[in-house]
């Protein structure tokens, strides 16, 4: 999986290359075995990957970045992490776990519900999960199970077909964890079924729609629901939500282009530079240009230190 990029500063995209001779669309191993193949360096670099991941930990505890946020991780902790998203494993070396990668185009078709509207695949998983019991025995079970088919003696179109469906039954399995969870968090509780709809439709507007207002509207609900939702679903409340949101995007794009941050407040819906600088520093506690400046120096002297 070597690192492409049009700058020395970007942080390291990683496509899809597992080592020759595998040839499978889907590549499962240990973390153990990522440190043995891979330099320690490579291992602590952040990386923006064009593929999915599903990374469940097994043994010890860890602290794992994504999308700039650590997430503690111990036994039972699995996180979802899709193209395009950054990550960075940790500094921590006394815990192992099993690494899913999967190209995009490898998910078998969603299907559609008995509405008539597409199911939702994917991205109905969380970015972190935590099993516990059996759940987690029989999840190990299916990847343990997988892992071991990577290897049999078939036709190239047969293992494929055979790893796909798996992979279908995995997250169809994880799907319905994480919806058993929830039900029993918020039994009676339509809180977490309007976050879902909220979280959905910020991701088609955020960039337009700054205001809880018109998510409440559009939801057909009053603020002070949508806010009692983002809080059962978040631990904060809609207007944080949101604005975690549009900082979130913002990021991205002041370390992953060249625009200018005018054309980034543009392209975020901000009428003016200076209201999205504002916003920027209230959220980050810098302006825009010092976060780049601050990301570029540290993956300069991340550079200089390998």
């Amino acid at each position: 999986m070597p690192p492409t990029g049009k700058r020395s500063s970007d942080i390291p995209r990683l496509d899809y290359h597992p080592p020759a001779p595998y040839r499978l669309d889907l590549e499962i191993f240990s973390v153990s075995d990522l440190r043995r193949r891979g330099s320690r360096e490579k291992v602590h670099t952040t990386h923006r990957y064009a593929f999915h991941i599903l990374v469940l930990v097994t043994e010890g505890r860890c602290s794992q970045l994504v999308d700039f946020n650590p997430i503690p991780c111990e036994p039972g902790s699995l996180l979802t992490i899709r193209p395009g998203q950054v990550h960075n494993f940790g500094h921590e070396e006394v815990w192992d776990g099993w690494i899913i990668l999967f190209r995009p185009e490898f998910l078998l078709p969603t299907p559609m519900s008995a509405s008539g509207k597409q199911a939702a695949g994917i991205e109905r998983l969380p970015e972190h999960l935590h099993l516990r019991g059996h759940e987690l025995h029989s999840v190990l079970g299916a990847i343990a199970q997988m892992q071991q088919d990577t290897v049999i003696e078939a036709q190239p179109e047969d293992l494929h077909a055979l790893l796909r469906h798996q992979l279908y039954a995995l997250l169809s399995r994880l799907r319905i964890l994480r919806d058993r969870q929830d039900a029993q968090a918020l039994l009676s509780s339509g809180a977490m079924q309007r976050f879902r709809r909220f979280r959905q439709l910020l991701e088609q507007r955020f960039a337009k729609w700054h205001q809880v207002t018109e998510y409440a509207e559009q939801l057909g609900c009053t603020e002070k629901s949508l806010t009692r939702a983002a809080m059962a679903g978040a631990g904060m409340s809609a207007k944080a939500f949101i604005a975690s949101r549009i900082n979130l995007e913002a990021k991205r794009l002041l370390v992953h282009t060249d625009s200018p941050v005018t054309l980034i407040a543009e392209e975020l819906g901000f009428e003016e530079a200076t209201n999205f600088s504002k916003f920027f520093k209230r959220e980050t506690g810098c302006t825009p240009s010092e976060f780049r400046r601050r990301q570029v120096a540290a993956n300069r002297l991340f550079g200089r230190g390998a």
